[in-house]
């Protein structure tokens, strides 16, 4: 392999936050996620295919996103004939499903809040439950009961988060720096308020937070 072909790899990795978890985890995550076969999940982040995979053993139908271009190409190489669809571009840029959906996925740690927020700033979406792998203190602090954050606190009406587990470094590769968690959301049912308050709730709590916006607590 061409030097200038391993520069453009590491370039994609460090910009994408690559760091892919090894299939022995992946599937042990997926069986804990209690699948119903035929149940649509929108996997985040599908990089090298652990969960991909993993997700088809289920006979689940799966929309598995994935921002590099070559690694989507080798996922629909590895998964023709089973009930993956590989998409290609930015999670954030992509349309979710009107019909109930899971997510599930590895996010990259630098992006984390973005998607969060993507996920759960409308509590009108179809989403209903959404396992994530995320940095350690990330999980501490989304899982946190009361919530103590801005963000938190805000989507708490519609959303419940538990830290499922603690993922070590050593089961990504290459290694990160920081464990893992696994956060798991799930939507309330019934909710603690209606899904029309949303904007206005948000808004009450931007405008009442008790932190100083630039401090720990705002996000």
């Amino acid at each position: 392999m061409s030097a200038r072909r391993r520069t453009d790899r590491d370039w994609r990795r460090r910009r994408l936050g690559q760091n892919f978890l090894d299939p022995a985890t992946a599937d042990r995550i997926v069986e804990d996620a209690r699948l119903t076969p035929g149940e649509l999940v929108v996997e985040i982040g599908a990089g090298s295919g652990a969960l991909t995979l993993a997700l088809a053993r289920r006979a689940v139908r799966v929309i598995a996103i994935e921002p590099d271009p070559d690694w989507a190409r080798r996922l629909r190489e590895q998964t023709g004939g089973h009930r993956v669809r590989v998409v290609g571009g930015d999670v954030l840029a992509v349309t979710l499903p009107r019909e109930p959906f899971r997510v599930m996925g590895s996010l990259p740690f630098g992006r984390t809040t973005d998607i969060l927020r993507c996920l759960l700033d409308d509590p009108a979406t179809s989403l209903r439950r959404a396992d994530l792998i995320v940095q350690w203190e990330v999980a501490l602090k989304r899982a946190a009961t009361p919530p103590s954050t801005l963000l938190s606190t805000a989507w708490a009406p519609w959303w419940e988060m538990h830290l499922a587990r603690r993922i070590p470094a050593a089961a990504f590769r290459p290694v990160p720096r920081v464990d893992a968690g696994l956060l798991v959301i799930t939507r309330r049912d019934p909710p603690l308020l209606p899904v029309a308050m949303a904007r206005p709730y948000a808004a009450f709590v931007q405008r009442e937070w008790p932190f100083p916006r630039s401090g720990v607590g705002h996000r």
